[in-house]
């Protein structure tokens, strides 16, 4: 049971895929404009995740290996089909006409096809059910949080709701791109930083994900060669 909770819940913090493994960029920075945005499409994705893992997993000890990712993309165009059909009917159109073509791109979304090729393709339908509802809820979570932020910062309100009313005048940066880019630098900083108080309390040592370190930054060299 520990190992089942654990396969659930890596996804809202310890392997979360936009805070930590940094997958999924596009729409996150592309749709967080609002908080409803970004709720909408991270349940979109959440859905076509834990769908597309569950077949993955029934279906991929009868897949041939070598044909075994155009298989899991067929599988996931599936669920984004269904997902997209759905919203189409009963989602509100401002919130279908602001995700437009990143509904469809969830096809090509690398925490998907990552999920089902990694995870789901390797063990049973309860732990792969269970992966692809954990990183869907994180990946949901971290779009909301980024969307809350942005939303907040250009006019003072949350799911469309006003909360500092005497605020006229939007402020753009944060909904734009490289607003985008700024806000989400501060929430991976603060990431690191409080994992890094984690360890330290703890007495061991933080080592950051791989390509975040000194290590594999040669900026401090440029003078030197």
């Amino acid at each position: 049971m520990t190992s089942l909770s654990y396969e659930f819940l890596k996804g809202f913090w310890k392997e979360n895929p936009v805070l930590v493994l940094l997958l999924g960029m596009c729409p996150t920075l592309a749709v967080t404009s609002s908080a409803a945005n970004g709720l909408g499409m991270g349940l979109a994705t959440a859905f076509v995740l834990v769908g597309s893992n569950i077949v993955v997993s029934v279906i991929s000890g009868i897949v041939p290996k070598k044909i075994r990712i155009p298989c899991y993309i067929v599988v996931i165009a599936t669920f984004v089909t269904v997902v997209q059909l759905l919203m189409e009917a009963y989602a509100p159109p401002s919130l279908n006409n602001a995700l437009g073509i990143f509904i469809p791109l969830i096809v090509v979304n690398c925490i998907v096809l990552g999920r089902a090729e990694a995870f789901a393709s390797k063990n049973g339908v309860l732990r792969s059910m269970l992966d692809g509802l954990g990183m869907g809820c994180g990946f949901t979570l971290a779009l909301v949080a980024l969307g809350c932020v942005r939303e907040f910062l250009t006019g003072g309100s949350l799911f469309d709701i006003k909360i500092i009313t005497p605020w006229e005048f939007d402020f753009m940066l944060p909904s734009s791109a490289p607003g985008a880019f700024v806000i989400l630098g501060c929430f991976l900083a603060a990431m690191n930083y409080l994992n890094m108080r984690k360890a330290v309390k703890s007495g061991k040592v933080y080592n950051p994900p791989e390509g975040f370190d000194c290590r594999h930054c040669s900026l401090c060299n440029l003078d030197k060669d």
